[in-house]
């Protein structure tokens, strides 16, 4: 039987985002990095003083990664581009969909090799609109085709293996990689089937041991899955539209969340909907890697 946890944890950004995402702990300088796609804002959190810094950005950013200590690799509606840490600058990297205006990225992670795979979808999540590709040196391949809202972008520790969910489908899947570069070795597998049950796969991360922790958007938790597929507990939160986590140490998960979609009455009567939460959890993650341009 899977085990519940009720919410014991805290509240790190009460900057509340129409729909936050993309949370990526960046372990060096202890900051926290997360996006509201839809508000245009790239948010930043000094973990050691509670200092935050909202970034007002001139597209719909939805992924962070950093290349080294003056630059990060961004993606957004307009393609991918390197932002100067010190000035906010945006530098065109690569497009990704020109051929797609009315799509914009969503989920995306660098493989332990320094390879992106980032997702793509239609801004009103049209269906089968979006893709998921890998970036590496440059080079934009096409990984999967179809897809409407890409989620759960994630590898195991040693990079043999990718994770990546179409939110709509609802099932997790489980794909073998090369290592050394971070694309697929084989067929797709579902690990997860989640189909027609309440909530939505989102966001995920996979923990040095190997399990994955997934934000269940809909239903208020994330979830934890054991590398079979077992469901081993849900971690509930004061908002039901949770997006992503983020390893931030020492036991402990950052949780975005989202208003996206909640009329007056309903954000009434959620007021922590769009939050950035933290929670323990018995979790450890490898840093997350920088992207290799």
């Amino acid at each position: 039987m899977t085990t519940t946890y009720n919410f014991e944890g805290a509240v790190l950004s009460s900057s509340l985002c129409e729909l936050g995402e993309g949370p990526t702990f960046e372990s060096e300088t202890a900051t926290l990095w997360w996006f509201d796609i839809l508000g245009k804002a790239l948010h930043e959190l000094h973990m050691a003083t509670g200092r935050e810094i909202v970034h007002t950005l001139p597209v719909m950013g939805s992924a962070l990664a950093s290349i080294d200590s003056t630059r990060q690799l961004l993606a957004s509606d307009k393609g991918l581009f390197v932002r100067d840490r010190a000035s906010g600058r945006l530098s065109p990297y690569r497009e990704l969909e020109p051929e797609k205006p009315g799509n914009r990225s969503n989920d995306g992670r660098v493989h332990p090799s320094g390879s992106l795979w980032i997702g793509t979808m239609g801004r009103k999540a049209e269906d089968g609109a979006g893709a998921i590709y890998h970036v590496a040196h440059g080079v934009v391949t096409k990984l999967f085709d179809r897809i409407s809202i890409p989620n759960s972008i994630c590898f195991s520790p040693d990079g043999t293996i990718g994770y990546y969910a179409d939110t709509r489908v609802n099932r997790l899947m489980r794909v073998p990689l090369d290592p050394e570069t971070g694309l697929p070795a084989g067929d797709a597998t579902v690990l997860v089937d989640e189909n027609g049950k309440p909530g939505g796969i989102d966001g995920s991360i996979c923990a040095s041991d190997g399990t994955i922790w997934n934000a269940r958007w809909g239903q208020g938790a994330v979830d934890h899955y054991a590398a079979d597929g077992t469901h081993l507990s849900r971690h509930l939160l004061p908002a039901r539209r949770t997006t992503c986590p983020a390893f931030i140490g020492d036991g402990r998960l950052a949780v975005t969340s989202a208003w996206e979609g909640l009329d007056d009455a309903a954000r009434a009567g959620e007021p922590l909907a769009g939050a950035l939460f933290e929670i323990a959890a018995p979790i450890h993650c490898n840093p997350e890697p920088a992207y290799r341009p």
